[in-house]
């Protein structure tokens, strides 16, 4: 019998065809919204996910990292006493407006002040040592490439940003925000653009560097629940970096749309591909009441239906795959935010097979007209 659905399955694939072409174009959509979702969302922390620091500490009570309270400098000493902390850096987050050369109005910018020695922390896998040492220069400031259009402005232009003019002094991949424009600058130059005089002592993040083999969120429990450097709070990069992309995917309701979108596609890719099926079966109706005029069980000739919707479910997925890869690579290319991790991938592609299963199960309704008695008529 499942050697009889394949070769039924090749002989008529025509037939088959237009269930293949629906299956695949519901996984694709399915594993390109999530790519976007995730490189969206994700984008919000790309502060912490394009850096090497290994904790975060921050006002308590923070939702995500564009949403960080300033607090006091003593909280760096406090890191530093750890015997397991090897390196404190400072982060300062900047709201501000930019102007550019070019007349494109006032943009909001996110402005991120951040040690600029070679090795510093944070940006580290966007910014190379030579491109990082550019931000010594007083007024100096990196944006990435993909902004400089919205900016109105080019590699080695100036621009003004809370009425101080800066200068672009390079550009970078892996800096883009969501929510806003992220300008990297140094921490001086930051100190000069934050029109918030009542912070200017103080920091938005610190973030550390623990030693080799140690593991972050048991130095993160250590450091927390003291209150004699300030208030503040520490948490593991990773643990920052989900907690900030999940704000902003439920917290602020757009994941209520992308889960009710990805529900959508869900049904009608059920639709479409299970009246596929049930065209296809009822085309073959007279072959399989034959067959059971020969003999074979109603329940041989529901796991040829089931082997064939499992196959069509296959070919499909087969073909999103190599499809999605294309338009991955395209995007990236273009600068377009999206990101697959294979827990995703995974689970995509078993709702793309669970959709092919249920069409399977609702053409083997039709399997109740295979009647030999049909075939007298």
């Amino acid at each position: 019998m499942v050697a009889l659905a394949r070769k039924t399955l090749v002989y008529e694939w025509r037939r088959f065809l237009p269930a293949i072409l629906a299956v695949g174009f519901a996984s694709l959509l399915q594993l390109l919204q999530a790519a976007l979702v995730l490189g969206i969302f994700g984008s919000a922390s790309v502060y912490i996910t394009g850096s090497s620091a290994d904790l975060w500490a921050g006002y308590p009570g923070t939702q995500s990292v564009n949403l960080g309270r300033p607090i006091s400098e003593d909280v760096a000493m406090r890191l530093r006493m750890d015997p397991d902390v090897m390196k404190v850096e400072p982060f300062r987050w900047v709201d501000a407006d930019w102007r550019g050369s070019r007349d494109t109005g006032g943009v909001s910018v996110f402005v991120s002040g951040i040690d600029v020695h070679p090795d510093g922390m944070m940006f580290a896998r966007a910014l190379p040592p030579a491109l990082r040492a550019r931000l010594n220069e007083p007024g100096a400031v990196i944006v990435d490439k993909a902004d400089l259009d919205s900016l109105g402005v080019d590699i080695g232009e100036s621009a003004v940003i809370n009425g101080q003019r800066v200068r672009v002094v390079g550009v970078s991949s892996g800096l883009r925000a969501l929510g806003g424009v992220n300008i990297v600058a140094s921490l001086e130059t930051a100190r000069m653009l934050d029109l918030s005089h009542d912070d200017a002592g103080m920091m938005t993040y610190f973030i550390a560097k623990v030693r080799h083999g140690v593991k972050p969120k048991l130095v993160a429990n250590r450091l927390n629940g003291s209150n004699a450097f300030g208030p503040y709070t520490v948490w593991t990069a990773k643990a920052f970096a989900r907690e900030s992309s999940l704000y902003w995917m439920f917290d602020t309701g757009a994941g209520a749309g992308v889960l009710f979108l990805a529900g959508i596609v869900f049904l009608v890719g059920s639709v479409i591909t299970s009246q596929t099926l049930i065209a296809a079966v009822i085309g073959s109706i007279r072959e399989y009441a034959t067959l059971n005029a020969l003999g074979v069980g109603r329940g041989s000739l529901r796991k040829v239906v089931m082997e064939q919707a499992f196959w069509v479910g296959a070919l499909g997925l087969m073909c999103s795959i190599v499809i999605g890869l294309i338009l991955l690579v395209i995007a990236r290319n273009r600068s377009v935010p999206m990101d697959l991790n294979p827990l995703t991938t995974i689970v995509c592609l078993a709702l793309s097979m669970a959709l092919a299963i249920v069409s399977g199960l609702a053409a083997v309704r039709t399997l109740r007209r295979a009647d030999p008695a049909s075939l007298l008529r």
